[in-house]
């Protein structure tokens, strides 16, 4: 009988031993998994972000600094006070930075979550505010915006207050996008320290359509200088039209897409009022103007209304109507450095011409300067990139 209990109270203990290592050893629940106690002991990740929230006066084109510690950054949004999101990208650094300069005197917030090595998200957000500039650059564009125009016309950037360093030259470049439905070879070279043109390195294909967009708000363009507004405008390139002029022959071949449309018997500067040779564009028309010789710094000399104009130059070449010259037209020179037509002619060219419609005069003795007018085609390729502070050309 004692054998029999002795067993029986075994059994008995062996049971509850069995219990209790079934159990969690203690109260509170199941026990803990070995990957389950490694991941209680694992750092939850800390998130920060700079601009820090609350900052003011910040410079528009300040990256923003997102560091985590152990973790890994999963998202990251920055948008304005409408809710829009800006578009951008981590630097080499780690450092985000936008696509484009964010806009002065503007409300941001940036949004970042992480996951950390524990497994468990984390988030951080920053609100801060961009600068108000002391000095403002504006701007304004040709050709406009939604015109047709000839295969030689350039895009024109005008800027209120001069750009003079290299390096904010190339920053303002940087910033202007060029967008074409026929990719071509093109680059920006500085008229001045207020104007940047674009041109193709050949002329502009016809039916070609060019969207530019000037990136300016937010770009540092020189000390306290800021762009404030984005500038924009899209314009398509018309039937290919190159008239060249001869001083020889006193005649204007014009032709459309390669095949001659007219000639037309022109006269030229007379001796002492040389024309203009080199490329030429259409810069503007004017059915009726008032030709005045004071603003050649001649006063007195003439002033006589003249219809059917069509600009060459910035100091006054026209390609217009002169009846009182038809009888020396297609033979001699007899005007102050205009082309001259007879009206028919003249309105005929008038009304067939864009502006940006290639004007080639040869074979005088006075030579077309760069910068009277938008003339690009008066540099050399290589000379036009030389006017580049990138330095290179751009394909759309």
């Amino acid at each position: 009988m004692r054998n029999g209990r002795t067993t029986l109270a075994s059994a008995f203990t062996a049971a509850l031993l069995l219990a209790a290592g079934c159990s969690s050893g203690g109260p509170g629940g199941p026990a803990a998994k070995p990957q389950d106690q490694e991941q209680q002991q694992r750092p939850v990740a800390k998130l920060s972000i700079t601009p820090a929230d609350g900052t003011k006066k910040v410079p528009p084109d300040t990256g923003i600094g997102v560091k985590v510690t152990d973790g890994r950054i999963t998202k990251l949004t920055v948008a304005d006070a409408k809710g829009r999101e800006v578009s951008g990208s981590a630097a080499a650094d780690g450092t985000w930075r936008p696509k484009w300069p964010l806009k002065p005197s503007t409300a941001y917030t940036v949004s970042a979550q992480a996951t950390g090595t524990d497994g468990k998200p984390v988030t951080a957000q920053s609100e801060f505010t961009t600068l108000k500039p002391k000095r403002v650059l504006e701007s304004g564009m040709s050709p406009l915006d939604g015109e047709k125009v000839g295969v030689g016309m350039p895009v024109q950037l005008l800027l209120s207050q001069p750009v003079t360093a290299r390096d904010d030259r190339a920053a303002v470049e940087r910033s202007l996008e060029v967008r074409m439905s026929k990719p071509v070879e093109g680059a920006w070279s500085w008229v001045s320290d207020r104007e940047v043109q674009f041109r193709p390195r050949e002329y502009w294909p016809s039916g070609e359509k060019v969207t530019v967009i000037a990136h300016l708000a937010g770009l540092r363009a020189g000390r306290d200088l800021w762009g404030t507004k984005d500038r924009s405008l899209t314009f398509t390139v018309g039937p290919e039209h190159i008239t060249k002029v001869s001083n020889s022959t006193h005649q204007a071949v014009v032709r459309e897409n390669g095949d001659v449309v007219k000639t037309i018997p022109i006269s030229l500067g007379k001796p002492g009022d040389d024309s203009y040779s080199g490329i030429m564009i259409a810069q503007e028309k004017a059915a009726e103007t008032i030709m005045d010789s004071a603003t050649i710094g001649k006063p007195g000399e003439y002033r006589i209304r003249t219809k059917w104009n069509v600009r060459m130059t910035y100091s006054g070449t026209f390609f217009h109507a002169a009846p009182w010259s038809t009888g020396a037209q297609g033979s001699r020179n007899v005007s102050h450095g205009c082309v001259n037509a007879s009206p028919e002619n003249a309105r005929w060219f008038y009304e067939f011409t864009q502006r940006g419609d290639i004007i080639q005069v040869t074979g005088t003795s006075r030579k077309l300067q760069f910068g009277n007018g938008p003339t690009p085609w008066a540099k050399s390729w290589d000379d036009w990139l030389a006017g580049s502070a990138l330095g290179k050309p751009i394909n759309g």
